[in-house]
């Protein structure tokens, strides 16, 4: 049963308009992440609805290719710059896509709940409480994934985090753009081409102009800023239309629906990921991410770093598991929240198959799973040397 408080699947990777893969690479021409999240980039591009440059120009520094996908929004960070394996996408494709992938999966799709409650005995967590129009129901579970973004039943159930203060974002699309005109300002790179040509994907921040950062777990704060960043959305198009060639009649044709936060809580679970830990093998690894920002750092994700420390059949995944804040930068990211994503879904369903909470589970046991399902996790080492 996968339970989903909006009336659509994705979260940030569609409702929050953040309709960019950032990354699938290592920064060093190394696919990394692959799974489930390789699955739905295949689906999307079946469908004409995702943009990324092909693996023969992964890692290849060529000035003129790298310009060209960071009009894409594909490459960030500072140089020196290489072609890194990211997507651009549509969103509403994503939306129908991954209901499709979980209906073929013969997954019960409950939308419109939200978890408001746990029952707990000892170290399980036995019941899930959801609200809805229906009014309020209780789910009895033998295993639970907690991929909320704000590890809402892990701190539901009293396990220990960590709550960051952030600012939010408002991602907005516009269209009516000219887009020779548009393509050509200098003004171009605070905004990026789409997989539509004549729309324009903005990743605008409020961290300058917001009056202060919010807890996102406060609906109260949530309120304020929605509120105050559509309001600036609003601003930031007069600006464009007054400012930037090519955007005098340009309109907006989509502004996210949900802030663009990037960080809440985060469990501290069995192993916080720290960044000292950077291109260091574990043991236990269950998911492997590089870097969006930055060339060569990978990091192996240990299975512990998904489990709290007190409940043994509640799994986190998403951009809630147990990292420092640094590394938090690279496992927030839409491929690394499906690497993780994956990981918990498969030992629950490991678990759930051999008659153990997935505390208990044989690790390599979990990650011939993974593999056998075309994740991306090598035997010995992290990432490919560089040479190779």
């Amino acid at each position: 049963m996968l339970l989903e408080r909006y009336g659509s699947l994705g979260g940030l990777a569609t409702n929050g308009l953040i309709i960019l893969l950032l990354t699938l690479d290592d920064g060093r021409g190394h696919q990394v992440i692959a799974g489930l999240c390789q699955e739905m980039v295949d689906r999307l591009a079946a469908r004409g609805a995702a943009f990324f440059p092909p693996p023969e120009e992964w890692g290849v520094p060529d000035e003129a290719l790298v310009e060209r996908y960071r009009r894409f929004g594909l490459v960030w960070g500072r140089g020196p710059h290489a072609v890194r394996y990211s997507v651009a996408y549509d969103p509403f494709e994503f939306k129908v896509e991954a209901e499709r992938m979980v209906l073929e999966a013969g997954v019960d799709l409950r939308l419109h709940r939200w978890v408001v409650g746990v029952r707990r005995e000892g170290r399980q967590v036995t019941h899930l409480v959801v609200e809805s129009k229906a009014g309020r129901e209780a789910i009895a579970c033998r295993t639970v994934v907690d991929a909320s973004g704000d590890a809402d039943v892990a701190a539901l159930a009293g396990e220990p985090f960590e709550l960051e203060r952030v600012h939010p974002w408002l991602w907005f699309r516009t269209g009516g753009a000219d887009v020779e005109r548009a393509d050509s300002s200098p003004h171009r790179l605070r905004f990026y081409r789409t997989v539509h040509r004549d729309s324009y994907l903005h990743p605008w921040g409020a961290a300058e102009r917001l009056e202060r950062t919010i807890d996102a777990t406060n609906p109260d704060e949530l309120t304020f800023a929605e509120v105050r960043c559509r309001a600036l959305v609003r601003e930031e198009l007069d600006r464009l239309r007054r400012d930037v060639p090519g955007f005098e009649r340009a309109y907006v044709a989509e502004a996210a629906s949900m802030l663009g936060i990037t960080e809440s809580r985060r469990i501290v679970g069995r192993h916080v990921l720290s960044r000292a830990e950077m291109d260091t093998p574990m043991e236990d690894a269950v998911a492997v991410t590089g870097h969006w920002t930055k060339y060569g750092a990978v990091y192996a994700i240990p299975f512990r770093s998904l489990l709290p420390q007190g409940l043994d059949n509640l799994v986190v995944a998403g951009r809630c598991i147990s990292v420092d804040h640094r590394v938090h930068h690279a496992t927030k990211e839409i491929p690394a929240c499906f690497a993780t994503g994956e990981a918990a879904g498969a030992a629950c369903a490991l678990a759930l198959a051999e008659g153990k909470a997935p505390a208990e589970l044989d690790v390599g046991r979990l990650q011939a799973e993974l593999r056998a399902g075309g994740a991306y996790l090598p035997d010995r080492w992290v990432s490919p040397p560089a040479s190779q």
